[in-house]
């Protein structure tokens, strides 16, 4: 279990780099799961203000998800085409 330091650090480069679970999760070598876990459910009893930025954060991922996912199977296809 992380401690409340590790838990705002995670959620502190989250609201800074408006960075995905994925990505933040590689950064911190942990499971998306923990990280997950950490700055949803274990930061709302710790910092209520950092929870709900990083909570706006991960609604405007889960907005744009479709849209990075559109971009990557194009990038995808033009590349297969080129070679």
């Amino acid at each position: 279990m992380a401690n409340r330091k590790e838990i705002i650090e995670q959620a502190q480069f989250i609201v800074d780099t408006k960075s995905t679970i994925r990505s933040a999760a590689k950064v911190f070598g942990i499971s998306r799961t923990n990280l997950h876990v950490h700055v949803t459910k274990e930061l709302e009893k710790i910092d209520l203000m950092l929870y709900e930025d990083v909570r706006k954060v991960l609604d405007e991922n889960k907005a744009q998800r479709h849209v990075r996912g559109g971009q990557a199977t194009k990038e995808k296809y033009r590349k297969l085409k080129e070679n």
